[in-house]
């Protein structure tokens, strides 16, 4: 374990903040980071904080402080691929793993390191999109987590039916093949907040976010991610179509879904909520992805279903 850069100018994280390099057992190293909870506080425990594709550690700085107020601590992570994290190749543009299970390579130094800076427990898990895929293949392999909050969770991608069994076809041929680096069709290598306007963006309503977001891939060009490489896009598949197969976990349960949401498709998670016995779907009207990126109104209500998560039960939140 050893200090790793954290961009406080842009964070807006709580005092007390640091980040961490770590190895994984493939020698891909990924940076982690820990904000803990408020001077004085009663702890309620942890959260981990799983972000989604092309996000990064000072994207939650300003979540970290609004859980610290609460009595939470919070350990976050760059995902390989993306971030400060180590990436697969010379084009830093491109999000690429080979295969989803890597992504546990790394959540295995995440919960090495919350034991070695004993985090306060219990350990409550909060996921957005990719991450929401990460952490039900966490779940499933047993991560001892008192509850989970899934932020529009990746455990379908939104694509025409003429385009699906096409990206299928593609990115298996590409996956295998010395392109399987090359950039997914109808993506772009510049990151999504810099590549589109506010106006019908497919991330957040709330303006103040937005350029909450753009200004930190402005100062800092380096933590930001463009489109998929091919053998992501059938990593993601493959996993993805492997979750739809199983059981929901034994484990509480509270996913946020926006009706306007138009990246991550709503079926999948709507049949995986219906069948989740302890598990419930909160819909949010007119918002988009990023619900953990909207007004406070909208993030308190996640940060109450955290709490409630966190003392073993489930009630409901959502207006």
């Amino acid at each position: 374990m050893s200090d790793a850069p954290l961009f406080n100018d842009v964070a807006k994280g709580p005092p007390g903040g640091r980040a961490f390099w770590r190895e994984a057992s493939d020698d891909v190293r990924v940076r982690l980071a820990h904000w803990p909870r408020k001077d004085g506080s009663p702890t309620r425990g942890t959260v981990l904080l799983f972000p989604g594709r092309t996000e990064y550690i000072e994207k939650y700085g300003l979540t970290a402080a609004e859980l610290a107020e609460r009595g939470f601590d919070t350990l976050t992570i760059d995902w390989r691929g993306q971030g400060l994290a180590d990436r697969p190749d010379d084009e830093r543009a491109l999000g690429h793993v080979g295969h989803f299970d890597e992504y546990q390579l790394d959540l295995a130094q995440m919960m090495a390191l919350a034991e070695e800076l004993d985090l306060p427990r219990p350990f409550t898990m909060l996921a957005h999109s990719m991450g929401g895929c990460i952490g039900l293949r966490a779940l499933h392999n047993g991560l001892d987590v008192t509850g989970a909050c899934f932020s529009a969770p990746m455990w379908g991608i939104i694509m025409s039916k003429p385009v699906r069994p096409l990206a299928w076809g593609l990115s298996w041929a590409l996956h295998r093949s010395p392109w399987k680096l090359a950039l997914s069709p109808g993506t772009v290598r510049q990151t999504y907040v810099l590549a589109e306007a506010f106006e019908g963006n497919m991330l957040t309503t709330d303006r103040q976010m937005w350029d909450m977001m753009r200004h930190q891939a402005n100062t800092h060009p380096e933590l930001t991610l463009g489109g998929p490489t091919a053998g992501w896009l059938f990593a993601a598949l493959s996993e993805m179509r492997a979750l739809a197969r199983m059981p929901a976990p034994n484990v509480l349960a509270v996913t946020w879904l926006g009706t306007n949401e138009r990246i991550v498709e709503p079926a999948p998670i709507q049949a995986l909520m219906a069948r989740w016995p302890n598990g419930r779907l909160e819909i949010l009207q007119g918002l988009e992805h990023e619900v953990i990126m909207e007004a406070p109104d909208v993030r308190g209500k996640v940060y109450d279903a955290i709490e409630d998560l966190a003392k073993g039960r489930s009630t409901s939140t959502a207006a």
